[in-house]
């Protein structure tokens, strides 16, 4: 039974920790909570209500939410807060004992929860506290053959889809106007102003990597319609978004339940179509799953810029095969060969973990000689630490703590040096930069190579006299300088 909407005079804040596909969960929450009357605020103190949605990701991820949530509590009894409540992969991971150990928020809500997030929300307003969500393997909810799935996915939450059980379909689900009444419907409201927006096209994975617990809690690997992908694309262009960053916790899997692997082969010049879009990005790729056409088409679509998120975790072969990955320091070099011989220009990024059980030092070794050979533009270090429900979890072998914290900080080290070192290699490139920010003092953006967030920056050297750009525009710049990995361009 569907709870009646709330008085136009409730608030509600979203408070987003974690990764891209997050910010499009909260961007559909705040669509569906926006259509039924609620009023989106940006600051938790001003709402009646303060959503967290969390990540469960890495154990500084997990604190990080923790700390969230408990700074939105303390705001309850001083000001407009009434209740705190934690959404998102956190809260979907471990439901009831997280609302047991922190009983500072109000409910623990799961995925299950957001197609009627609004009459929750109402529910704990008007003093009645829903049960906590129970966990389950969210794998277990979809036929194991990736062909079945679709038929099932609509009886399935899968947040960042804009559907889902029991969706009720308003006339007018976003806060700027009306959905068209043809075509497929849009369930989400901008959370920014930022001239780029994550677009999801995937959910879940169906990778057994042994130290990764995201599949448990995201469910079996799903891919959005390509109709529907581009429909938000759509909406997003038409509010002002002009690089649509498309996430996924797979994208190479992407269109393998829809009986086509080559589905994002053929969505990215269409995406690029779309009036308003000037770029698109893509991002976590499985080495083990590029195709030679993907990368053809990534290299040689206008608008596609030439930027390779790839998930490598390790180079030594013997390690990823413990890690129930594929893969050796040699094939991933040569898979770089392969993106900088389509698209000299490249932005490579990946992470890697150390300290894994049973890290050899000749591991170390191996994973060292890859780095320094590879040349990627960013890496991300993580030392290695349990996850619960993994296979790793289970395994001997473990490295003491000082061990792996050793590794991190070398390894912190090296990439650090490396990835100054690839951005020096730049200077003298023309790039084309995305402002992002306008300043009286600093005019700053990314280039084609730099994702959103961590990829780093490039800052604008105007010449004397010369107009400011604005937020949104491209500007063609000349690389003159670096800062860390940041780069200063010109404007040519």
């Amino acid at each position: 039974m569907t709870s009646p909407a709330p008085s136009p005079a409730r608030s509600v804040a979203l408070v987003t920790l974690g990764c891209a596909r997050n910010e499009v969960d909260s961007e559909e929450l705040a669509g569906r909570l926006a259509s039924e009357g609620w009023t989106l605020v940006d600051d938790a103190a001003e709402a009646d209500v303060a959503v967290v949605n969390t990540c469960g990701f890495v154990e500084q991820a997990k604190k990080d939410s923790i700390d969230a949530l408990l700074e939105a509590s303390d705001l309850k009894g001083e000001g407009r807060t009434q209740a705190v409540v934690a959404v998102g992969c956190l809260a979907e991971r471990y439901g009831e004992q997280l609302a047991s150990q922190l009983p500072e928020a109000d409910a623990v809500l799961g995925f299950d929860s957001y197609a009627d997030m609004s009459g929750h929300l109402s529910a704990i307003l008007g003093g009645h506290k829903p049960a906590s969500h129970t966990p389950s393997d969210r794998r277990r909810l979809l036929p194991l053959s990736p062909a079945s799935r679709q038929e099932g996915a609509g009886s399935v939450a899968l947040p960042g889809h804009g559907s889902g059980p029991e969706v009720r379909v308003p006339e007018t689900v976003t806060i700027e106007g009306p959905v068209p009444a043809s075509g497929p419907r849009v369930i989400r409201a901008r959370l920014d102003g930022r001239p780029w927006a994550p677009l999801k096209i995937a959910s879940g994975c169906d990778r057994r990597c042994a130290f990764c617990a995201i599949p448990m809690f995201r469910g079996a690997f799903v891919s959005r319609r390509p109709s529907d992908v581009l429909a938000e694309a759509r909406w997003l262009g038409e509010r002002g978004v002009k690089e649509i960053f498309l996430v996924s916790e797979n994208s190479t899997s992407y269109g393998k339940d829809l009986g086509d692997l080559r589905l994002l082969d053929t969505m990215l010049p269409e995406l690029v179509a779309v009036e308003g879009i000037e770029r698109v990005r893509v991002s976590y790729l499985q080495p083990a799953e590029i195709r030679m056409d993907l990368l053809d088409v990534m290299a040689s679509t206008p608008g596609v810029v030439p930027y390779f998120d790839i998930s490598f975790q390790h180079a030594s072969e013997p390690l990823l095969r413990r890690m129930r990955r594929f893969g050796s320091r040699q094939a991933f070099l040569d898979l770089i060969d392969q993106v900088r011989a389509r698209a000299p220009q490249a932005g490579i990024r990946s992470n890697v973990i150390v300290g894994f059980p049973g890290e050899t030092e000749q591991d170390v070794a191996d994973l060292e000689a890859f780095l320094t050979a590879a040349r990627l533009d960013v890496t991300g270090v993580f030392g290695y630490s349990d996850e619960d429900g993994t296979e790793a979890e289970t395994y001997d072998g473990k490295l003491p703590e000082d061990v792996v914290a050793e590794r991190l900080a070398h390894f912190t080290s090296l990439v650090e040096e490396l990835n100054i070192q690839r951005a020096e290699e730049r200077l003298g490139e023309v790039v084309e930069v995305l402002v992002e920010e306008v300043d009286d003092e600093e005019v700053s953006g990314r280039a084609a190579h730099q994702g959103p967030d961590v990829d780093g920056v490039t800052l604008l050297e105007l010449a004397a006299g010369a107009p400011a750009p604005a937020v949104g525009d491209l500007v063609t710049a000349r690389v003159v300088a670096t800062e860390g990995i940041d780069l200063v361009a010109e404007p040519v």
